[in-house]
């Protein structure tokens, strides 16, 4: 049985800036702004959330969907 991650380093692709941010457990981050240079960030395209696409772990829903170790 896999555990889900709940903790996640979202990077900034504007400045770099790496922050550990806890993760929603049943819903997905659409919009996350960044402390140092305030970009607000978006998911890429294909992407549910910030988290699975500048995180460096992907969402629990995605980490749930995928339970097999793939990501």
């Amino acid at each position: 049985m896999n555990t889900v991650e709940l903790e996640s380093v979202l990077t900034c692709p504007h400045c770099g800036h790496p922050k550990r941010e806890t993760m929603p457990i049943d819903a997905c981050l659409f919009f996350y702004e960044c402390d140092r240079c305030r970009a607000l960030l978006r998911p890429r395209p294909g992407d549910c959330c910030v988290f699975c696409s500048y995180g460096s772990v992907k969402c629990p829903p995605k980490q749930v969907d995928c339970a097999c170790g793939c990501s």
